[in-house]
């Protein structure tokens, strides 16, 4: 019997430190540096890669399987891949599922990403849980040949993420209105044709579906650039605000939303509701401060708990930076902590109805633990 030959390394990922990983690679060729992250997700690959939050990263599969299930445009959280790249153990299988029109890996090329497989990721998992998220450059010649010194240089010359303000570059261009509520069976997506409450929503890199939510939850959504000030906000005549999801450092995003946010807390008193960055920007804005985390949060299998009625909700995190629960102000309270490590998952004002949680209540983990809280914001206006 004879040994199948092994295949020549198609990819190389070369981390900051000059450690490097070969593999098989697929989607686009060429190189892209980043910050490297994990996500722990058995599912939801085309929503991870598309959410705008993973701007400045490559994302490591810790699930092995992935691109079992193709893709399909219903999925994506946004126009085009967002994460500059995917890390994953074995490559993608022919995909089998009645939704999928496209294979990931033509997905990827189409939209320039590139992707390595065959990938001891719970080796590089282990680095990244160890040493903190690394910066990395990755490669994808088909030729096989790679200028190693040249990759790790790459990976060196990375900036990083702290400092980095993002949302600019992932937020609309202009102002739109969005009705489109939750994906239901049969029918898919439908508008929402009789809303109760305007909204509106800044967008620092929102996710489709967390707009969804809104309107599914009854309400009239406006969407503003990350960039709108506190007149933009109030020349809707909205009956709350709310503060999206996005990437970045946001204390570098802060420097223009915190002054909106304060604005309107200091002469209105709208409810108010954030996601993610938002729930960042909301911290920052009442006089908290941010923290860059060794390695972050991203998954969809997070425990949190909610302090004031002891639920414990399954829940989708994606963050690398988090709120300093010991820098909250008076007035706010810590509503939910991280049972995996204790960090801040979300605060609310005592005297006003105002809150923001870390994690992503629209992203269907638990499947539905969350949602409550978009239930909880219409019902505060």
């Amino acid at each position: 019997m004879s040994l199948a030959t092994p295949q020549k390394p198609t990819a190389c990922l070369a981390l900051a430190d000059g450690t490097l990983f070969y593999g098989q690679g697929f989607g686009a060729t060429g190189e892209a540096q980043a910050e490297l992250c994990f996500n722990t997700s058995m599912s939801g690959y085309q929503e991870i890669m598309t959410d705008p939050s993973y701007a400045g990263q490559i994302v490591t599969f810790t699930f092995p399987h992935i691109g079992n299930t193709g893709v399909n445009p219903e999925d994506d959280e946004t126009g085009d891949p967002v994460a500059a790249g995917m890390v994953v153990k074995w490559m993608p299988t022919q995909s089998s599922n009645w939704r999928a029109v496209q294979e990931l890996s033509e997905w990827l090329a189409a939209r320039g990403r590139i992707a390595i497989g065959g990938i001891d990721t719970r080796r590089l998992t282990r680095a990244i849980r160890q040493q903190g998220a690394p910066h990395v450059a990755i490669a994808h010649n088909p030729e096989g040949v790679f200028d190693v010194e040249a990759l790790v240089a790459s990976a060196r010359a990375f900036p990083g993420l702290t400092g980095l303000d993002l949302a600019k570059d992932v937020t609309c261009a202009q102002s739109y209105r969005w009705d489109e509520m939750r994906w239901a069976w049969p029918d898919g997506y439908q508008p929402q044709t009789n809303p109760r409450k305007k909204v509106v929503a800044i967008d620092y890199g929102a996710k489709r579906n967390i707009l969804r939510c809104l309107a599914s939850a009854g309400c009239e959504v406006t969407v503003l650039p990350a960039t709108a000030t506190k007149e933009d906000v109030l020349a809707h005549s909205p009956d709350g605000v709310f503060l999206s999801n996005g990437p970045g450092d946001p204390a570098a995003t802060g420097v223009y939303a915190v002054p909106m946010i304060k604005g309107i807390l200091d002469e209105t008193d709208l409810p108010i509701f954030g996601i993610c960055l938002g729930h960042q920007m909301l911290a920052l804005a009442l006089g908290a401060k941010t923290i860059k985390m060794n390695h972050g949060h991203h998954g969809a299998n997070h425990p949190v708990k909610e302090l004031e009625t002891g639920k414990v909700e399954i829940t989708s995190m994606n963050h690398g930076f988090a709120v300093d629960g010991q820098t909250l102000p008076a007035g706010v309270v810590e509503s939910h902590v991280s049972l995996f490590d204790g960090s801040n998952c979300g605060i609310r004002m005592t005297d006003r109805p105002v809150f923001s949680v870390q994690h992503h209540p629209e992203a269907s983990p638990g499947p539905q633990d969350s949602f409550y809280l978009f239930e909880r914001f219409v019902n505060n206006m």
